[in-house]
């Protein structure tokens, strides 16, 4: 009897997944993070970057700043590894700035590899909306007004 599609080993979640988490005060690289995630027995990569926008609610947005909790790394392995028992997951990874940033600067790159693409992209809304919720992160705004504000967000 022939094996069915999800008894082949590249069906099923790799050993270690979890290839690269990080918390940088340098730039960030989507090659970087696209080459960690690559894995042959993976048909679906998402990727997703954030990025540091002009405004928010309505005003300018002249300089932003991104402040972590020294946890913050543990609680993004703790992200990490559920999205890895939720999905079958070849390669995660994650790395997030901290700093000041300048509008355009990439803030946030997630990425995911699956066998399928449809559970790639799951994985990855599942990890950059649970970073964004979860992980101690803040971001610090000052708008063009003079005013400023903190916001929890990765």
């Amino acid at each position: 009897m022939a094996p069915t599609e999800h008894e082949h080993p590249g069906e099923l979640r790799a050993q270690d997944p979890i290839k690269l988490l990080a918390i940088r005060e340098t730039p960030l690289s989507v090659d970087e993070v696209f080459r960690a995630v690559g894995d042959d027995a993976a048909g679906g990569t998402a990727l997703f970057v954030g990025t540091v926008r002009n405004h928010d609610g309505g005003a300018d947005v002249d300089k932003l700043g991104y402040s972590c909790h020294p946890t913050a790394e543990a609680e993004m392995r703790r992200v990490a590894e559920k999205v890895v028992a939720e999905y079958p997951v070849r390669a995660l990874v994650a790395v997030h700035r901290v700093g000041d940033l300048a509008v355009g600067d990439l803030a946030v790159v997630v990425a995911v590899s699956c066998p399928h693409r449809g559970e790639a992209f799951e994985a990855c809304r599942k990890l950059i909306d649970d970073l964004k919720h979860e992980v101690p992160i803040w971001k610090h705004q000052t708008f063009s007004d003079g005013t400023e504000e903190w916001v929890g967000a990765c």
